[in-house]
């Protein structure tokens, strides 16, 4: 049986979900209507470093810490602002958005480029010291 390539479900999220400029989502974060997810694995932030502010939600747990109901729900989840989601390039963040719009959020989108984006403009990242 074949399965769909994941170049083929990422397009296909893509068409779905809304993908915001690297400047439009600082810009709603600085406006105070949006929150900034990492997604990425603990261990990418501790090899490449995090957005100052951004809220760290492993994709593993971002269904889980999203929903109200279940016993891992976080908080930060549920203020009322749009969550803004972001990976190393914007392949899982797209994934991710489309699974969070299925579960009936309307306020959620990605950030186009992910981390390796906003690195490239040259914007602040801060360095954790090693655990």
């Amino acid at each position: 049986m074949a399965i769909t390539p994941v170049k083929e479900l990422v397009a296909a999220a893509k068409a779905e979900i809304t993908t915001l400029s690297r400047d439009a989502a600082a810009a709603r974060v600085k406006a105070g209507e949006a929150i900034l997810v990492d997604i990425r694995d603990v261990r990418e932030l501790a090899r490449s470093g995090r957005i100052e502010g951004a809220v760290h939600a492993p994709r593993v747990m971002l269904e889980f810490w999203v929903d109200t109901e279940s016993s891992y729900h976080r908080e930060v989840f549920a203020t009322g602002k749009a969550l803004i989601l972001f990976c190393a390039s914007s392949w899982r963040s797209a994934l991710a958005a489309k699974t969070l719009q299925d579960m009936g959020l309307e306020n959620v989108a990605e950030m186009d480029g992910g981390f390796s984006g906003w690195v490239d403009d040259a914007r602040p990242v801060v360095k954790d010291p090693p655990a």
